[in-house]
């Protein structure tokens, strides 16, 4: 409530469960996250996503048009673009809301470690149902209907043997 709306937002980069894209180049979809960046700028923001290599596998690569609904993208695609977008910008503060939900093993996995890249000294809040895409957090809060009921890292969780343990072994059994 202390901030001023615009500066606070500006302080913020988002990756949501469901990344978005825009018609128009890839180059553009990155630049989404800072207007005045250079070709150069964008180039980097995506070898650090971990989208570079993808992206020069196109056929116009960073000039390559986003198709309606991001059809020629994949998923993890999709997410790595999300990512290079927020790289981009810079942010102080993070927000990844179930960005590796809807992703396959292999995508996931190049994902997160774009994800903890990312995440390198900067206050980063992560919604995650998955519980491995938060096991090396400082804090873990498990949330319910009342609240907080748990927090604590990943191993001080599973030693209280609480509603985070169960939900870890659960996930272990499946």
């Amino acid at each position: 409530r202390n901030y001023d709306l615009l500066k606070l937002r500006d302080m913020l980069g988002v990756i949501p469960q469901k990344a978005i894209l825009f018609s128009g180049s890839i180059a553009e979809n990155i630049r989404f996250g800072k207007k005045d960046a250079t070709m150069e700028e964008i180039e980097h923001a995506a070898k650090i996503a971990q989208a570079y290599s993808f992206i020069m596998e196109k056929e116009h690569g960073f000039d390559e048009e986003i198709s309606e609904g991001a059809t020629n993208v994949s998923g993890g695609q999709k997410q790595r673009l999300s990512i290079a977008r927020v790289f981009l910008k810079n942010p102080p503060i993070l927000i990844f809301d179930e960005a590796t939900s809807a992703l396959d093993n292999e995508s996931e996995r190049i994902v997160q470690e774009s994800l903890e890249s990312l995440a390198k000294n900067r206050t980063t809040l992560v919604i995650a149902h998955r519980l491995s895409t938060i096991q090396n957090a400082q804090r873990i809060c498990v949330l319910s209907n009342e609240g907080i009921v748990e927090e604590g890292t990943h191993e001080e969780l599973l030693k209280k043997n609480g509603q985070y343990a169960s939900f870890y072994y659960i996930g272990k059994n499946i």
